[in-house]
């Protein structure tokens, strides 16, 4: 399942992140969002979504939402 499959306000895993982009996988290691930590979908919109990672909040669009692997916690 990827991350905008998600039901809002559940906990997730997050199991692998799908990009070509070296750039952006450091980015987001530096948020701290990688393999095997939670995250949680605050809110769904057309384009992309509001997720929750460690003590911060991100709008992440929907082309990374679907990159980002999960599993239920």
């Amino acid at each position: 399942m990827n991350l905008r499959e998600a039901e809002e306000g559940k906990e997730y895993i997050v199991r692998s992140i799908d990009v070509d982009d070296e750039d952006l996988v450091s980015f987001l290691f530096s948020l701290g969002c990688y393999s095997g930590e939670p995250i949680t979908v605050i809110s769904q919109r057309k384009s992309g979504a509001v997720v929750s990672i460690k003590d911060g909040r991100y709008n992440l669009d929907r082309g990374l939402l679907e990159a980002i692997s999960i599993e239920e916690k």
